[in-house]
């Protein structure tokens, strides 16, 4: 009776003995998983979705200004359909139309065809049949009178804050009797109300008569 109780004896250590790597690997397992655990940074929560490129308010007849210094406006722009993009907020115009005001000089009107506001309200983009219009400006104390104006190009650029039209497009030149071509196109500066032309010129200079406008 003692021999087979030490059998059994003996065979449970030899049991125990067997499952020691087991129990080993298991508990360096565990230990691994809870280090790595440990040591992970946290989970970060999930991105926002990326917002799409589409309108999300549309104005019909709408209008924007700008105003200077004194709480005047400086610009307005008009357009008989204004859509607003959500992700840029960039404005899409249907015969877009801005007008310029710097008294005492007369307005200047630019529009087009189309338009494009970026978010910060600061560069219209004008495409097709794009056109500059200064009416007759009368005498100033600074300035001499000057005939009517017409810029004609197929795109504008309006830098709204530095108040340039440019374009580099192919453009004709309108004033009084003078007619002016240009391959590349000009720049109208509308402090002083002057285009500057670019690339080749051509055309005719007609001197206006006394009393003319």
């Amino acid at each position: 009776m003692e021999w087979n109780l030490q059998r059994v004896k003996m065979g449970i250590l030899r049991t125990l003995l067997g499952l020691t790597p087991l129990v080993l690997m298991l508990g360096l397992t565990l230990a691994t998983y809870w280090l790595v655990e440990k040591n992970s940074p946290a989970t970060l929560p999930a991105s926002a979705p990326a917002r799409l490129h589409v309108p999300d308010y549309t104005i019909t007849n709408g209008a924007l200004s700008t105003l200077n210094e004194l709480g005047e406006t400086k610009n307005r722009v008009i357009g008989k359909q204004l859509i607003h993009y959500e992700d840029d907020a960039t404005i899409d115009i249907t015969a877009p139309r801005m007008r310029s005001f710097q008294p005492p000089k007369v307005p200047v009107t630019v529009q087009a065809n189309v338009g494009h506001l970026d978010g910060d309200i600061s560069i219209l983009d004008l495409s097709g049949n794009a056109e500059i219009f200064r009416p007759a400006q009368p005498a100033l104390e600074t300035q001499k009178a000057a005939s009517q104006m017409i810029a004609l190009s197929n795109y504008f650029q309006v830098l709204i804050n530095e108040d340039l039209i440019n374009t580099r497009y192919p453009l004709t030149l309108e004033q009084g009797l003078s007619i002016l071509t240009s391959n590349e196109g000009g720049s109208f500066n509308n402090v002083t109300q002057t285009m500057t032309l670019f690339g080749k010129v051509q055309g005719r200079i007609e001197r206006e008569q006394q009393g003319q406008r």
